[in-house]
């Protein structure tokens, strides 16, 4: 039986916990960061967790984590 392919797209920005949820990075930080704030900066450096609602789906898209 072959592999099945992960989402390549999908590989790069998502990454499986321990526990089995999964990690996202916030948006807003690649242009017309010279507007933004420190204060609302800096909160964006740290990842946070998908969704529930969508996690079900993303998971499909990297079988393997």
């Amino acid at each position: 039986m072959p592999k099945m392919k992960s989402n390549r797209g999908a590989a790069k920005r998502f990454k499986m916990t321990g526990t089995g949820k999964l990690r996202r990075a916030h948006s807003s930080k690649s242009h017309l960061l010279t507007g933004k704030s420190p204060k609302r900066m800096r909160p964006l450096r740290k990842g946070t967790s998908v969704h529930p609602a969508d996690a079900k789906r993303m998971k499909i898209l990297i079988p393997y984590g």
